[in-house]
């Protein structure tokens, strides 16, 4: 069952349902029926089933489950609703799957936390939760999997890059839910080194970093979520940051949106209406799953490595470029959206298939990342690794 209607669930809609031998039957499940109809209709077949359920709410949740009986429950909804998803997973023993870490609605935090809570609940079910499982978080995280296990003894510097250089022809859009992702790239900047999280203010730290068949981009250190489990599962890790790029005009757009409030999530009272600005905000922007058609470029993101092999200093730089015209042609779906889902898909597969199978609550680092690593190949996200270079971050 995927529970979530937006453009990550397009794609994950359109990569199960062309592979019967591991899914064979799937249903969509969304706020708005209508839009998992539409997906449905785009897919054909008859392959997904449809269905309107309220992802904040528990009981409503296990109804579903309870009468569609699924295997797994693949969340591509919204962070606020891992929790309620979780535990409707837990009530109803169904394994479950997501993209993104828990952040509650009333601050702009975002930890693992809450969810390594449900370790001890989903073990004693017998049941399995599998989180972070998109691109970033997690193929940079099964990434540095695959570097650990195959080219170093020890990682001591990671440094996860993230490039768009696409262009949607809007002034201003977010690539993915606005109010998730003005939340994120807002908030404070924070890395890891020697032990400590190292706090700095938004954007301070800055770099022109050259990316694969894009070039030269302004990429600044952000807090991203994987960088908390990485750096807890491969103690060996001295430093990790991660690193985004942002256009000037983005930037600026950005920095108007904070300087007069839309970016605030404390609801304020108009004419009597409590309004949030940022949900406002987020009504008025550009839907992301719209972006697809005219958007031209690609994304570049990966893993640039500093570490130790037989006692000698090795430098190792893997990464995927995806180009998001031909993700649209494949799935109607612009690249961010195309990164995000086909991860989950095979995240999926690994689970459904038993080669990613333990009860317990888990980050996609902590499994065998070779059967991961050979469908990324297969499945649209081909890998490339460069050794020995200068990694450039300083």
């Amino acid at each position: 069952m995927i529970i979530g209607a937006g453009g990550v669930g397009r794609v994950v809609a359109h990569k199960t349902a062309a592979h019967p031998e591991v899914f064979g039957e799937i249903m969509l499940a969304s706020r708005t029926k209508s839009k998992c109809d539409d997906i449905a209709a785009e897919v054909g077949g008859g392959r997904i089933q449809t269905a309107r359920v309220d992802a904040d709410n528990v009981p409503e949740l296990v109804e579903l489950i309870r009468s569609f009986k699924p295997d797994l429950v693949l969340h591509v909804a919204l962070p606020y609703q891992d929790l309620t998803i979780m535990d409707a997973c837990l009530e109803t023993g169904v394994h479950y799957l997501d993209t993104a870490n828990y952040e509650p609605k009333d601050e702009a935090k975002f930890e693992y936390s809450w969810q390594w809570a449900y370790q001890d609940r989903f073990k004693e079910k017998g049941i399995m939760a599998l989180l972070g499982c998109g691109f970033d978080p997690g193929v940079t995280s099964i990434f540095t999997a695959h570097a650990a296990k195959h080219h170093f003894d020890e990682i001591h510097y990671l440094d996860i890059v993230d490039c768009n250089a696409g262009d949607h022809g809007h002034p201003f859009a977010t690539n993915f839910n606005p109010e998730i992702n003005i939340r994120e790239i807002t908030q404070k900047g924070r890395y890891y080194e020697n032990g400590k999280w190292i706090e700095t203010e938004p954007h301070e730290i800055w770099q022109d970093l050259n990316y694969p068949n894009i070039g030269a981009r302004r990429s600044y250190v952000i807090y991203h979520e994987e960088l908390e489990s990485l750096v807890k599962n491969f103690p060996s890790i001295k430093r990790a940051r991660f690193w985004m790029t942002f256009g000037e005009e983005y930037l600026t757009h950005l920095r108007v949106i904070q300087n007069i409030g839309m970016a605030s999530i404390e609801p304020i009272n108009y004419k009597g209406t409590e309004i949030v600005p940022l949900k406002f905000l987020k009504a008025v922007l550009p839907d992301p799953g719209s972006l697809g058609e005219n958007y031209s470029g690609e994304t570049s993101i990966g893993c640039r490595i500093r570490g130790i092999k037989d006692g000698k200093e090795r430098t190792y730089y893997i990464y995927n470029n995806c180009k998001h015209q031909q993700a649209f042609e494949e799935t109607n779906s612009q690249g961010v959206s195309y990164t995000t889902g086909v991860p989950a898909t095979i995240g999926a597969m690994m689970m459904l298939t038993d080669q990613w199978m333990q009860p317990g609550v888990f980050n996609v680092e902590e499994f065998n990342p070779d059967p991961f690593m050979a469908k990324l190949n297969i499945m649209g996200l081909p890998w490339h690794e460069r050794f020995d270079l200068d990694l450039e971050v300083s």
